[in-house]
């Protein structure tokens, strides 16, 4: 399938004025062809088409969408050499990671399929009617979930496709029944377009009109601006940096009707080691440590960028050993000269910091985009009073924080600001003794991690990929696993209703779990 460079808008291929070129992050070389930067009537269009299928409720079948989300699975598997090999030249990253990436966006797509036909997101709640009640009867009340209406979908840079056009964002927002108007990342457009086909072909297979989906394409901010901004815009999906999450939610926020921005901005993913375990364990948790760190050259969201130890008779070995593990490796390729630009920046801004000391660095590669790792290290009053010390350093880079003693971890828990992930290191005896930081820790992180590494998010039922300002923009949600479709979907209550006018599964005798009258029940009698 050969990329031309267009806007996929409501089932069609709209051509525009090319300005955008993406760039191979190796050789610095640019790529074919040019892409069309989206205008307002590009984006009015679009986002008119999607509202068009909300309000005519024609996404309001479980099992249709289920469909969808399954052909577009296979859609993406039969584009899967084209999809790497464009990937490749876009992104630098390997062959063996964009099959595994493309193998869990698949998964992740027959995920929300097998949720819509469950029906577990519909949550339905009736109490039936009380007419003889005193001293007021009471109604017949049936509450369902419905779908927002269009959201607009930011594709992350540093995962094309489980992130992407067709990620986490998009399947959820399909498995809640809404239409998606997908906007393309700039540094890998071409992986853009493929993957846009892909649900393009997914939706006239199921016979969806058309406006189910639509891919915008530009490296102008006015072209997100205006896209946030639409009226007919519901809510707004993001995965990337702070600065740019923050930019989306002040314009959802300052609309005339402000929309949710579900964003995710990444943190520093701090590592606790207590002392017991660096005794027993020093050399391994050294070692997955630095494999943490550079995973991905460092360009995960999970990527490990804090790491608090007390300063006793293990820690020089284990900064030894850290280092040697982290900073003897080659240089790798970032995925674009702004990503390579900014983590070397943050990197500089920490060491003029005061009290930061440089450790090690690694080589620094003599390619376009090459980086290579740093570990740095601070005492814990520095740390403790400066802030700006927790700052993402988005890249293969960490931080050693050194206590006097294990006490003093918990003033450093108390001072961190949200996380998507927190790790303790640990025996279960230190645990048990070091609760307080747990809960310290349970305030400030999505995910609590004990004795592994947090880079990997298992796609499942029981996964929590969000955390509390300002590494997502509403800690209650979640952007990976099912429970994601629960930010596109919003409580209507039904009073006093005939049966023939209500959804399906709050009618009487309906099928499926329900909770009828305080209780739950099976397919039972309303």
């Amino acid at each position: 399938m050969s990329i031309q460079g267009v806007h996929l808008i409501a089932g069609e291929e709209i051509e525009g004025e090319g300005t955008l070129r993406a760039i191979n992050p190796v050789s610095g070389l640019e790529l074919e062809p040019t892409f069309a930067e989206a205008t307002a009537e590009n984006i009015d269009v679009a986002v008119l088409a999607a509202l068009s299928v909300h309000e005519s409720r024609s996404a309001s079948d479980p099992e249709q969408r289920a469909r969808l989300l399954e052909a577009a699975a296979e859609r993406i598997e039969a584009l899967g050499s084209e999809i790497t090999a464009r990937g490749m030249q876009e992104t630098g990253l390997p062959q063996a990671r964009f099959e595994g990436e493309r193998g869990r966006t698949c998964h992740q797509l027959r995920l929300f399929a097998s949720v819509v036909r469950e029906g577990p997101f519909q949550k339905p709640v009736i109490e039936t009617a009380l007419p003889d009640r005193q001293p007021i009867p009471r109604p017949d009340l049936r509450l369902g979930m419905r779908a927002i209406g269009p959201v607009a979908v930011f594709g992350a840079c540093n995962f094309p496709l489980a992130f992407g056009v067709a990620g986490g964002d998009t399947a959820s927002a399909w498995a809640a029944g809404c239409p998606v108007v997908a906007k393309g990342h700039p540094a890998h457009p071409g992986v853009c377009e493929l993957v846009g086909r892909a649900l393009q072909d997914a939706v006239r297979d199921v016979g969806f009109p058309a406006g189910m989906f639509s891919l915008l394409q530009g490296e102008s901010f006015d072209v997100g601006t205006q896209l946030v901004q639409h009226p007919g815009i519901r809510a707004v999906a993001f995965t990337g940096s702070r600065a740019g999450g923050i930019a989306l939610w002040r314009l959802a926020r300052d609309r005339e009707v402000p929309v949710d921005v579900f964003a995710e901005m990444g943190s520093a993913n701090p590592v606790f080691v207590l002392p017991e375990a660096m005794q027993t364990r020093r050399q391994e948790i050294a070692e997955g440590l630095a494999a943490s760190v550079r995973l991905g050259v460092g360009q995960f969201c999970t990527c490990p960028g804090i790491v608090v130890i007390v300063s006793d008779e293990n820690a020089s070995a284990f900064r030894d050993e850290l280092s040697q593990s982290l900073c003897s490796e080659p240089a790798g390729t970032m995925l674009h000269l702004g990503i390579q630009q900014g983590y070397r920046d943050a990197v500089e801004q920490l060491v003029t910091r005061g009290g930061v000391e440089v450790i090690e660095r690694g080589p620094p590669g003599d390619g376009s985009c090459a980086a290579g790792a740093s570990l740095l290290r601070v005492d814990f009053a520095s740390f403790i009073a400066d802030p700006a010390m927790q700052s993402e350093v988005f890249g293969p880079g960490a931080l050693l924080v050194e206590c006097n003693s294990p006490e003093e971890f918990l003033e450093v828990a108390r001072v961190l600001e949200g996380q998507l992930t927190a790790t303790v290191h640990a025996s279960e005896e230190e645990l048990s003794q070091m609760k307080p930081l747990l809960h310290l820790l349970e305030d400030r992180a999505g995910r609590l991690v004990f004795n592994s590494f947090p880079t990997g998010v298992e796609v499942g039922e029981a996964m929590q990929h969000g955390g509390p300002w300002p590494a997502t923009t509403d800690s209650r949600w979640t952007s990976v696993g099912s429970a994601a479709m629960d930010r596109f979907l919003r409580p209507v209550c039904w009073q006093g209703f005939p049966d023939g006018a209500l959804p399906d599964e709050l009618r009487t005798g309906a099928s499926g779990m329900r909770r009828i009258d305080g209780h739950w029940q099976e397919s039972g009698n309303s």
